[in-house]
């Protein structure tokens, strides 16, 4: 299955909803990504593609300094799952992607 693209994901956290852009890629065969949001980029670690389940984890600091595991079923060009913080309760996820050719912003759309 291919996850490659610019993804407009929606997080739904106690604190309310977070909107972040996920930039994944294969360059050389090797999935890598990016995500962007709360005027930061950070690199997506140890991100795997097992079928249809992707996960992956990374470092935020706004609103607040957390380490995000993120674990999504991709469907086509939709995607759902969950992103914890630690021992804090999952928080929903949801996503689709850019269709092909659409500009990619560092910031995500609202």
């Amino acid at each position: 299955m291919s996850v490659e693209g610019t993804w407009d994901l929606t997080v739904s956290t106690p604190i309310g909803r977070i909107h972040a852009v996920v930039e994944l890629l294969r360059p050389h065969g090797v999935l890598t990504g990016t995500a962007h949001g709360a005027g930061e980029a950070v690199p997506l670690g140890d991100l795997a593609l097992d079928g249809d389940l992707l996960t992956w984890k990374q470092a935020v600091t706004k609103p607040m300094r957390l380490n995000l595991a993120f674990a999504v079923t991709v469907t086509g060009d939709s995607l759902t799952g969950t992103s914890r913080a630690g021992r804090l309760p999952a928080s929903k996820v949801t996503g689709r992607r850019r269709p092909a050719g659409v500009r990619t912003d560092a910031e995500p759309r609202p």
